[in-house]
């Protein structure tokens, strides 16, 4: 079964979107997510004028030497933009290979480890109170994890707070040029543990509560938040701190003993290699679109398995929902699988152009047994909603200095 055409489509429906679709001789086709968050005309270029024609003919069914072809074969290896391209080839060439099979991929991989996926939810407002009663909804809802993020007083914005758009979609789908926006870490930390301290008492123990530094933090910094946030007994604290510097988590680890995550901003194994081997994280956060795909996240998963730590993909809106899909047969698969963050199904725009069978109960996500990824592109819905260029934002200090967004 050789691949005939490969079509490349970015699509707007809330925020934008690119979508791979490989189609064979047989006309079975898979689907893969490339979006690139800010940066999606340049994955759209790589692909059509780079990947694609080296691939026309080649077999569907051999999925690890094209991997390895498309990431051996260039000398520039590694980086947002070609691993983004791999991975959209590679989840398509798995979806394909699931359909000829009539199997979900998870069962490709080595069937079931789990009945469900357990999902985390986002609480956030614009103070503690009104992010506490978000996170009451939730818990409502069954969902038995939530990550608090509430607006920093004094900052004009804060990261994971919404403000007044609806949703992360009209958040992030209309930033025509970057905007700016302060950080104080004195600020932070004059809210940061009010805000989990208010939500022990009120929900108790029994709920598991997460946090996303967003790399705003010095190695140091980070040490002192997590020795200030110990007693709420969080389930992680994520980016705690810069990720390309993999030494900062040894100055943070010699400080605290609250579990750390990091790896949304991953490329490879090469990445996070240190920090698994070392053990100086509990979760891995690589997602399959940033990372290479299904084939790259599954080295990834194996080799943190040897040492104990656990995946939490990356779950936030800047990807399309065929990544969530495939991340949750690998979720499904993974016998060190640790939590999948969870913002929502997408809005109607994104349900119109995207379907899938993935359903949401008590806090977990439960895949059908569809053959493939179990997920389907309706290419006329999405013209519907053309390219809009947006970024995301720049964060600066008071005083002017950019600083880690």
């Amino acid at each position: 079964m050789k691949i005939k055409q490969i079509k490349v489509f970015i699509c707007s429906p809330g925020r934008n979107f690119v979508t791979v679709k490989v189609i064979t001789d047989s006309g079975l086709y898979g689907l893969g997510d490339a979006t690139v968050n800010g940066r999606e005309m340049a994955v759209v270029t790589y692909l059509e004028e780079h990947l694609v024609p080296c691939l026309i003919g080649r077999s569907a069914h051999d999925i690890e030497d094209i991997w390895q072809y498309l990431y051996k074969g260039v000398y520039w290896r590694k980086g947002a933009i070609n691993m983004a391209a791999i991975a959209a080839i590679d989840m398509a060439l798995w979806d394909i290979k699931g359909k000829v099979a009539g199997l979900p991929v998870y069962q490709l991989l080595g069937g079931r480890s789990r009945r469900g996926v357990t999902l985390y939810a986002h609480a956030n407002g614009e103070t503690i109170e009104t992010t506490l009663e978000m996170a009451e909804e939730h818990i409502k809802q069954g969902f038995k994890a939530i990550r608090l993020q509430s607006a920093v007083p004094g900052l004009n914005v804060t990261y994971g707070v919404l403000g007044d758009k609806k949703d992360y979609y009209e958040l992030q789908g209309n930033r025509p040029l970057p905007p700016e926006e302060d950080w104080s870490t004195h600020k932070y930390f004059n809210m940061v543990e009010d805000l989990f301290r208010q939500a022990r008492e009120r929900f108790g123990n029994d709920v598991q509560l997460l946090h996303d530094v967003h790399s705003r933090l010095t190695p140091i910094e980070s040490a002192r938040l997590g020795k200030l946030l110990e007693k709420y007994n969080l389930l992680f604290l994520e980016d705690a701190s810069m990720a390309e510097n993999q030494d900062n988590y040894k100055v943070i680890r010699q400080h605290t003993t609250i579990p750390l995550a990091i790896g949304e901003t991953y490329n490879t194994i090469w990445d996070c290699k240190d920090l698994i081997q070392n053990q100086l994280i509990d979760y891995i956060r690589v997602a399959a679109t940033h990372a290479g795909g299904i084939t790259a996240l599954r080295r990834i998963t194996d080799f943190a398995s040897v040492y104990n730590v656990k995946t939490a993909p990356h779950g936030a809106p800047d990807l399309s929902p065929i990544c969530f899909a495939a991340h949750m047969h690998l979720n499904t698969w993974a016998p060190n699988f640790g939590i999948q963050e969870f913002v929502g199904l997408g809005n109607e725009q994104i349900r119109q152009v995207f379907q899938q069978d993935i359903q949401i109960k008590d806090g977990m996500a439960h895949l059908s047994d569809a053959p493939g990824l179990g997920i389907e592109f309706d290419e006329s819905a999405a013209k519907e909603y053309p390219y809009r260029r947006s970024y995301l934002p720049v964060s600066r200090l008071e005083d002017g200095t950019v600083w880690n967004w």
